[in-house]
């Protein structure tokens, strides 16, 4: 079930209605939440209702028991323990196939047989990845942690870590919501003096626009079939493909963010930004900043933070900071070309810091910020070449056709220019520069708010091509 379809759209009304009936009774709210959240995941597949089941159960007994043990060896235990636990579970999904295959073509290197990896590989081939198990299994993460730090206190019950761990809007492809932010709404749902509308409406349609529109656009239009026959298209082709896909991933990721911030607004709820204008960046560490806000401080506080972060000799912040994006794009995928996107970014936090352009002078000269701009823009890019890439030969292919300058160009049109464009532009209605837009909104009659709520839901689908395809973030 994706947000831009019939299906999520009657579940939401119907979860929306008795939500609010039900506020001002906790413990019933908490059930149907619940239950309502369990359904929506397993609208993929119910067999997966089991795994965050017992992910809430593991987690949730493991941080009541640090919390209640006095003796520091205990409480290391159960970190550990809960922490095998997620990460076994992810490692089982996501990377079992890819490290077998490792093995394998290690095996066949030094000439070893290779009859053990052969049905290892066939029932590993069969296993299906879990939709969202990235995301909250950091969220899950997040949580022993904090309570291992004495951030936080565990849940009151595991009633409300359940319905934390699987609350529906952000399950899937996040935000990455640390227990410490939303956990305590859950726990103690109240009912808000007013619910923000304006907010939620603009996001959840601007959201749609960008899925529907641009994004699911540039994807067919030019996107999917030069990256799928680079060998056919010329330099232009294949430039604006990669600048293409750098404005399609940007608004797919952030439209299915600011969807559901605008359906925790209906609901009662707040939940941080995700995304603060990206490509606006005046360097790679300004981008990490700015992209994927949840991952890249969970990244920071749990990961490059513990290993030492910028604290003693160069060689080891530049070793963590390696570290912490080669992890960062292996949570991404399966892939060598998801570590080499992580391992660019990595190098190019190590140069920034090195040669220190790390920091985006706003006293600069206004050409000079503009090139720094363009540069990151650039080297961004670069990066989502492999990460799109299938493979580095693949990858390589598309640096090949880039240049080929004399062959006639086929799928950059007008019209793809203007909508990718169009999608640059829509980074500046991110985090709070719409805050205007809300308040000129919310002024307006409730009449006048839903006709163009109406009108705007109207055009966005007569705009957008027939079928919605899932959001790329459903793959991690």
């Amino acid at each position: 079930m994706i947000f831009p379809t019939i299906d999520f759209a009657v579940f939401f009304a119907v979860v929306f209605g008795v939500s609010w009936l039900l506020l001002r009774r906790p413990r019933a709210w908490k059930i149907f939440i619940l239950l309502a959240s369990y359904f929506f995941y397993g609208y993929w597949d119910w067999r997966f209702i089991g795994l965050i089941a017992g992910a809430s159960v593991v987690n949730h007994l493991a941080a009541v028991g640090m919390h209640r043990s006095r003796n520091p060896h205990v409480r290391r235990t159960l970190l550990v323990l809960a922490c095998v636990f997620n990460l076994g579970s992810i490692g089982f999904f996501k990377y079992a196939r890819f490290l077998a295959e490792q093995a394998m073509l290690l095996c066949h290197l030094l000439g070893l047989p290779l009859d053990f990896w052969l049905p290892v590989l066939d029932y590993l081939g069969q296993v299906i990845l879990p939709v969202g198990i990235s995301f909250f299994t950091f969220q899950a993460l997040s949580y022993v942690i904090d309570v291992y730090r004495r951030v936080m206190e565990p849940a009151d019950s595991l009633l409300d870590f359940a319905c934390y761990l699987a609350f529906f809007p952000q399950l899937v492809a996040g935000p990455i919501v640390r227990a410490v932010d939303l956990l305590p709404q859950v726990s103690r749902p109240q009912w808000p003096a007013a619910i923000d509308l304006s907010r939620a409406g603009s996001l959840i349609l601007g959201g749609l626009f960008k899925k529907i529109v641009i994004a699911n656009f540039l994807a067919a239009a030019i996107v999917d079939p030069v990256f799928a026959r680079p060998d056919a298209y010329g330099a232009w082709d294949t430039l604006w493909a990669v600048y293409g896909y750098a404005i399609q991933i940007y608004c797919d990721f952030s439209a299915y963010s600011d969807i559901a911030i605008g359906l925790c607004l209906l609901l009662g709820f707040k939940i941080p930004l995700n995304f603060d204008a990206p490509y606006l960046a005046g360097s790679i560490q300004d981008f990490w900043r700015r992209w994927h806000i949840s991952l890249s401080s969970f990244l920071r506080d749990y990961l490059y933070i513990p290993m030492g972060g910028s604290r003693g000799r160069s060689g080891r912040t530049y070793r963590n900071l390696l570290v912490t994006f080669l992890l960062g794009g292996l949570w991404h995928g399966a892939g060598w070309t998801f570590i080499a996107w992580g391992a660019l970014h990595g190098i190019y936090l190590s140069l920034e810091r090195a040669l220190g352009w790390g920091q985006d002078r706003p006293d600069a000269a206004w050409g000079g910020r503009i090139l720094r701009r363009v540069v990151v823009w650039h080297l961004v890019c670069l990066s989502w070449l492999f990460f799109r890439g299938q493979s580095f030969g693949h990858a390589l292919d598309m640096l090949r056709a880039l240049g080929q300058w004399s062959a006639p160009v086929q799928r950059a049109t007008p019209l793809v220019l203007v909508i990718a464009a169009i999608g640059y532009l829509s980074q500046l209605l991110d985090g709070e520069r719409a805050a205007r837009l809300w308040q000129a909104v919310s002024r307006l009659p409730a009449w006048a708010q839903g006709a163009l709520a109406a009108v705007g839901l109207t055009i966005i689908l007569g705009l957008g091509p027939k079928g919605v395809a899932a959001f790329i973030y459903f793959q991690f």
